[in-house]
């Protein structure tokens, strides 16, 4: 069902907001993160083969703590950011956006006339199955959604001070590995490459001068500070799989170090 976006005032008041991705199928997973703390979650259906129950099962347990669901779509079409949003999430990744085009398709996909062209049908999950007011719903379903385009390419940071001209674009998100393998062999891959963090900080500039939030993923607390120094302000720290991964490593280590 759709409801009060927290993630989304937040950014627009200027402030930092922290969420994670997420790769694994268990709800359960939705109420730890949300009983944690964080503030939203990003589903991530473009890496993984989710299925469409999959994906509403797991906006549907963030209602439980109230934490942020946030879907990335497998491709920046109408037809699946449309049918992300009708789950009940309060938002959407569209990644490998490139063109002024191709950001046009995606931004308006999320937002209902007169602000977009989303496909309108009340009887989904986001609006109570059809037990809602159509028109509250409408006005709520355009003021919460929080539309994040990917920039992950030289040409879409070509393209970026035409893109970021779309009103209803809330975040523009920089997909370092993807930016950095389009910026040739020799540099993909490569995280802290002169010419990668040269291209991120230019994609920072361009974005928080249009007045627009931008974000990117970090690796750890300490790197989401320092983006935030930059001026990055929607950060997802790993992913499920990530933390769990990082944990054990750290776990197993030390127990190594104390049984020697």
């Amino acid at each position: 069902m759709v409801r009060e976006n927290k993630v989304k005032q937040k950014l627009k008041n200027g402030e930092a907001v922290i969420g994670t991705f997420v790769k694994t199928v268990d709800p359960s997973v939705i109420e730890i993160l949300g009983c944690s703390g964080m503030e939203f979650f990003v589903i991530d259906s473009e890496h993984v083969s989710y299925n469409p129950e999959t994906i509403t099962d797991l906006v549907r347990a963030s209602d439980l703590t109230g934490i942020v669901p946030i879907v990335r779509v497998r491709e920046a079409t109408a037809v699946n950011i449309m049918q992300a949003l009708d789950t009940g999430a309060l938002g959407y990744h569209a990644p490998n956006v490139d063109t002024p085009e191709q950001a046009r398709i995606a931004v308006d996909a999320g937002r209902y006339t007169p602000l977009g062209n989303r496909g309108f049908a009340p009887t989904h999950r986001a609006a109570n199955y059809g037990m809602m007011d159509k028109q509250e719903y409408i006005d709520k379903a355009n003021k919460e959604i929080l539309t994040i385009i990917h920039c992950e390419t030289m040409e879409s940071l070509g393209n970026l001070d035409e893109i970021l001209k779309l009103e209803e674009l809330d975040v523009v998100f920089i997909g370092p590995m993807d930016l950095s393998q389009s910026l040739g062999r020799d540099v993909m891959g490569q995280r802290n490459h002169p010419r990668l963090l040269e291209a991120i900080d230019q994609i920072i500039e361009k974005v928080n001068k249009a007045g627009k939030a931008v974000g990117t993923v970090a690796d750890n607390a300490q790197m989401a500070k320092e983006l935030m120094e930059k001026g990055v302000r929607y950060i997802p720290i790993s992913s499920d799989q990530g933390m769990i991964g990082n944990m054990a490593k750290n776990i197993v280590k030390e127990f190594n170090q104390y049984s020697k």
